[in-house]
C-alpha cells in the first residue's frame, strides 16, 4: 500500500480515538455532576464533539442535525427547564434499581439486536445493493438534486423527514408546556408563601 495513502488514514483513526475519548470523558463528568446547570453545559459540549466525529465519519447532514438539535435547541430546551425548576438536583434517598437493571435490560437487548448486522462499509450489506445503487445513479435525474444526501432526505424520504420534523416539533411544544405549568406553579408557591410570610 501507498505509504503516502496510510498517512491521512492513520492521522483520522488518531482523531477518532480522540473524539471517543472525549466523548467518554464528557458522558463520565455529566454522570457525577449534581449542579444541573452544569450538566447542560457539559451536554451541549457532548454533542458538538459528537458532530465533530460524525463529520470525520462524512456524515456531514447527520452532524448539522446533531449541531442543530443536540447541542443547540436540546440545550436551550433544558436551560429553560432548570430556569424553572432550579439548577441543583435533589438527591434521591434511595437508589433507583428499578430504572437502572431496565436501562441494563434494553441496553442489552440492543447490543444483541446488533450481532446480526452486517460489517459496517461492507459493500455486499443488504441496503448496498437494493436501493443504494438506484439512488447514487439516478438520484440527480428524477431529483434534479446534485447532493445525494439532501435528494434522499428532501425527495425519496420526504415523508419519513416530514414525520421526524413533525415529531421533534411535537416534542418541542410539549416542553415548552410543560415549562409554562412548571413556572406557574412556582410562582404560586412563592406567592403563598409571601401571603404566609405576610399573615406572621
Amino acid at each position: 500500500m501507498d505509504p503516502q495513502a496510510q498517512g491521512p488514514r492513520a492521522i483520522d483513526i488518531y482523531v477518532d480515538i480522540l473524539l471517543l475519548v472525549l466523548l467518554v470523558a464528557a458522558a463520565l463528568v455529566v454522570v457525577t455532576l449534581r449542579n444541573l446547570l452544569a450538566a447542560a453545559l457539559v451536554l451541549g459540549i457532548y454533542s458538538l464533539i459528537m458532530a465533530a466525529l460524525w463529520v470525520v465519519l462524512d456524515a456531514v447532514d447527520v452532524a448539522f442535525t446533531e449541531a442543530a438539535v443536540g447541542a443547540g435547541v436540546t440545550t436551550v430546551f433544558m436551560l429553560l427547564a432548570i430556569a424553572a425548576t432550579g439548577r441543583h438536583e435533589k438527591i434521591a434517598h434511595r437508589r433507583p434499581w428499578l430504572p437502572i437493571l431496565a436501562s441494563l435490560a434494553v441496553g442489552g437487548l440492543m447490543i444483541f439486536g446488533t450481532l446480526d448486522l452486517p460489517a459496517f462499509g461492507d459493500p455486499q450489506a443488504p441496503a448496498q445493493q437494493h436501493v443504494a445503487p438506484h439512488y447514487l445513479e439516478q438520484g440527480e435525474a428524477e431529483t434534479g438534486v446534485p447532493n445525494i444526501v439532501t435528494a434522499v432526505l428532501a425527495s425519496y424520504r420526504g415523508f419519513d423527514t416530514l414525520g421526524e420534523v413533525t415529531v421533534i416539533f411535537t416534542a418541542g411544544i410539549g416542553v415548552l408546556l410543560m415549562l409554562g405549568v412548571a413556572s406557574r406553579r412556582r410562582r404560586a408557591g412563592e406567592s403563598d408563601d409571601d401571603d404566609t410570610g405576610d399573615r406572621s
